[in-house]
Order: C-alpha cells, then sequence, then structure tokens
C-alpha cells in the first residue's frame, strides 16, 4: 500500500468540496474527486492536477447504493485502504421552505442527500478507513443547523428552511452517534461548519470564499492522534448544537 495520505471528497467538482480537494492535494495527499457529473468530475481533476495535485476522479452519486458500492471499490483497487473521508456533497432543495408550505418529498430528497447520503458514503468507505493508521471523516455540516443559534434572539441564521436546515441539524445528530461508535477505533469524527460562503448553492450570496470555508474541514481531517471527535467546529472553535 502506497504510504501516500488518500482522501476522498464528495461534492468535490466545484465550490468549497473543490478548495478542500485542492487544500488536501497541497499537502502532497493523493486526493479522490468524489462527484456525478463526469464533465465537472474530469474537469476539476485536471484543474487540480494542472496546479500539481495527485487528484483522481471518483464516479459517486451519494444517493444511489450501486454508484456509491463502486467508488468504494475503485478506491480499494487505486490505493488499497483510505484515511480521510470528506463529506461534502449536498443540497437545500427547492422552494417554499417556510414549514407551512413545504412539499414533503423536498424535505425526503434533501435528506436523502444531506444525511442519508452521508451515512451511506460512510458506511461503504469505513472497511478502507479501518486500514489507515490516522482515518478521519469530516461531515460538512452549517452554522443554521445550530439548534442554540436558531433559538438565540437575534442571532442571524437565515431564511427559515424547512429542509436545509434541519437536514444540518439532523447531520450534526449522526455525528455525534457515529463517533460514540467509533470512540475505540482511531477513527475521529467531527462536523464542520464553513461559514456563509459564496457558492452556487445559496446563488453566490455569501460573504465568505470557497477557499475559506474549505480550511476548517482541512483543520479536522489533518487533525492530531488526539484530537476531538464528536465535536461540531467553524473558524473560531467549537459551534453549539
Amino acid at each position: 500500500m502506497s504510504e501516500q495520505t488518500i482522501a476522498l471528497v464528495t461534492g468535490a467538482n466545484k465550490g468549497i468540496g473543490y478548495e478542500i480537494a485542492a487544500g488536501l492535494g497541497a499537502l502532497g495527499w493523493r486526493v479522490g474527486v468524489g462527484a456525478r457529473d463526469r464533465e465537472r468530475r474530469e474537469s476539476a481533476v485536471a484543474k487540480l492536477r494542472a496546479a500539481g495535485a495527485d487528484a483522481f476522479g471518483v464516479p459517486l452519486d451519494v444517493t444511489d447504493d450501486a454508484s456509491v458500492a463502486a467508488a468504494a471499490a475503485l478506491v480499494e483497487e487505486g490505493a488499497g485502504r483510505l484515511d480521510v473521508l470528506v463529506n461534502n456533497a449536498g443540497i437545500t432543495g427547492s422552494a417554499p421552505q417556510m414549514p407551512t408550505e413545504v412539499d414533503p418529498a423536498t424535505v425526503r430528497t434533501v435528506v436523502e442527500t444531506n444525511v442519508i447520503g452521508v451515512i451511506r458514503v460512510t458506511n461503504a468507505m469505513l472497511p478502507l478507513l479501518r486500514r489507515s493508521s490516522s482515518p478521519r471523516i469530516v461531515n460538512m455540516s452549517s452554522g443554521v443547523g445550530s439548534l442554540t443559534r436558531q433559538t438565540t434572539p437575534g442571532s442571524d441564521t437565515g431564511p427559515i428552511a424547512a429542509a436545509y436546515t434541519p437536514s444540518k441539524t439532523f447531520l450534526n445528530a449522526v455525528t455525534v452517534q457515529y463517533a460514540k461508535e467509533l470512540r475505540d477505533t482511531g477513527i475521529l469524527i467531527n462536523a464542520a461548519c464553513p461559514g456563509y460562503c459564496a457558492t452556487d448553492l445559496n446563488g453566490f450570496r455569501g460573504v465568505r470564499t470557497p477557499e475559506q470555508g474549505a480550511a476548517v474541514a482541512i483543520r479536522l481531517a489533518t487533525l492530531p492522534g488526539d484530537g476531538p471527535s464528536g465535536g461540531f467546529f467553524d473558524d473560531g472553535g467549537e459551534v453549539p448544537w
């Protein structure tokens, strides 16, 4: 097996995911660019390689069992193990998302990608992560998933979103459950808030760059062995649940 650190970033063909892949690639890591769209995936890989990163494409639809299984097989064949998994792929869902108006199908679709997709990918990749000497999992969450922030008067948590916002709260809760189960395995798993970044997810209305948003994920992906697990972090430190 290669001594080079191997990472997989889902939804890595653009935005924050791409910048996470770029940042890990800059460390000398071999980085899998997980993405559904072939052209966008190949374009991202080419751009990363041109910048000096050791990148490879991983066809991956986090909502599809067969796609995820094939992605795990591809990583195993090419690298033999996985050191870092960054679950970045996510969607906001269609409007309206006022709780009195939202279509339950919208909620179901968002949860399928943002939560169940993370579970599906994580469980498929766990056998490969268990072969690593320093396995790390980073789940890209959002500060809007903080119930404390949502219920603090005057706190800016963005628009009401009955599908997207609770999906991140759900993801945070799932992250804690993984940390409890894996506490004695050496696998560290944490949730990351990138801040309000300008990406196509929000119509580029964010005030931070994708590169700035990627920084917390890169930090959590490179935690030392005595680092935290089951936490929720942004650039400033711990985010309240």
